[in-house]
């Protein structure tokens, strides 16, 4: 019995530092102290110029480029990311907390 109750606030510190871990994290990333992790990184295709759908292909490639570069494309896709793996992380964290929550009752 008493067991079960340390087993209990052991999970429940357990969640609860994983909860606080990835909130901390979330807010260094999101106010531009720290980067999110680099899932993705899209590279700049060299320019070739052999017919006319790479003629076509690279005309659409630089009037896209004008309006979003692959650079914040990628910090986009970074950012998203980040969000759904803090989600996720909070979301087990209050799990693996409601556990311990349940021992510590018992």
């Amino acid at each position: 019995m008493k067991f079960d109750k340390i087993i209990g606030y052991f999970l429940l510190f357990l969640g609860l530092s994983i909860i606080i871990w990835s909130i901390y994290v979330s807010y260094g990333i999101f106010t531009g102290q720290s980067l999110p992790p680099s899932v993705f990184e899209i590279e700049e295709k060299e320019e070739t110029v052999e017919g006319t759908p790479d003629q076509i292909e690279q005309l659409i490639e630089s009037q896209l480029s004008e309006i979003i570069s692959s650079e914040e494309i990628s910090k986009v896709l970074n950012l998203t990311t980040w969000l759904m793996l803090a989600g996720i992380l909070i979301f087990g964290g209050g799990k693996i907390s409601s556990i311990g929550i349940g021992l510590i009752k018992e």
